[in-house]
């Protein structure tokens, strides 16, 4: 079964997605990246390491703050303090994090599908850039409320909804419901954007048909494999361009990644580097020969520039062996 190119998402995730990660994925076939959500409380208070969350680059165009808050006049006072960023302005109604739950925020509001929709009204009437949404199908306490929540915001004139296939009570979990997902996309107008679960070409494609979703959102699928979105849209038949890390197989696709992503943080950073290095570090390099006792050698390097040459050292060397087995086998 062929499928029409549907846009696909690099999803928001905390410790994971700063800016030099989604230029990345830009690069490796991401049609939008989403920022780590950011506390509304902390926009609205000046908090400086919020604020460097919602940082962007004119190569991320557009670009797509995430924000969370379980107050409706905050979180409209936020949305006012980014428009003059911001080409969209996502609302969380997704993270599962109790630390979020806690405060009445995340997907914890989506117990009270009235106060979710007061809110992205307050926040639709507060701005003229578009508002989307990302949420899970329920709390996992009593029905799911995502197909009440999805038509009502449908109706307020959201831009579009992500759902992910999950509910607050299992977190991460068990298999994402895409059958619910579906049932949501046959039901509004707008837009729907499936997450969970997508993880290659074959699961890609089996969430479209069994969905009927306008997009795909990768999260935990994209981590330490930004090249996901160019192996999907080439194995979907969406494009024929060629891999920006060129021939060869899998740790020279990491190699060029991890060498970019030094660039792109030198580039935005500058000397102090990206905080997510060292958790990069561990993404990038897990499940390859010999990547656990690197690990265990990086968890004393305390000087970033230092602790990036030992990932590139390591990674090149795989990729010096896997050219070797290539020459070894083509000579037989």
């Amino acid at each position: 079964m062929s499928f029409e190119p549907v846009p696909i998402f690099l999803a928001p995730m905390a410790g994971v997605t700063d800016l030099a990660y989604r230029l990345l994925a830009k690069e490796c076939g991401a049609d939008y990246t989403v920022t780590e959500f950011t506390a509304a409380s902390g926009l609205t208070r000046r908090n400086t390491n919020s604020w460097l969350k919602v940082e962007t680059d004119p190569r991320e165009k557009p670009f797509i703050p995430q924000i969370f808050g379980g107050d409706i006049s905050e979180m409209a006072k936020t949305v006012e303090m980014l428009e003059d960023r911001s080409d969209v302005i996502d609302i969380n109604f997704g993270c599962p994090a109790p630390k979020v739950c806690r405060n009445d925020a995340g997907a914890a509001l989506l117990r009270d599908p009235d106060k979710v929709v007061n809110m992205v009204r307050r926040c639709l009437d507060s701005t003229d850039v578009p508002i989307s949404v990302k949420m899970r199908l329920g709390t996992g306490s009593g029905p799911n409320t995502a197909l009440e929540i999805s038509k009502r915001l449908a109706d307020e004139g959201v831009l579009r909804i992500c759902v992910h296939g999950r509910t607050l009570r299992q977190r991460y979990s068990g298999i994402a419901d895409w059958d619910q997902i579906r049932e949501i996309s046959d039901s509004v107008d707008i837009p729907v954007i499936a997450n969970g679960d997508v993880v290659d070409t074959k699961s890609a494609k089996l969430c479209l048909e069994a969905t009927h979703a306008g997009g795909l959102m990768i999260g935990r699928g994209a981590i330490g494999r930004p090249t996901i979105f160019h192996e999907i849209k080439q194995g979907m038949g969406w494009y024929d361009k060629s891999a920006p890390w060129g021939d060869g197989g899998p740790s020279r696709a990491r190699s060029w990644c991890w060498d970019r992503y030094l660039e792109l943080s030198q580039e935005v950073y500058g000397d102090t580097g990206s905080k997510n290095l060292k958790r990069h570090a561990v993404s990038f390099t897990k499940g390859l020969d010999g990547a656990s006792s690197m690990r265990v050698r990086l968890h004393s390097i305390q000087d970033k520039a230092q602790l990036g040459r030992e990932v590139s050292d390591y990674l090149h060397g795989l990729c010096e062996i896997e050219n070797q087995v290539e020459i070894a086998s083509s000579s037989l």
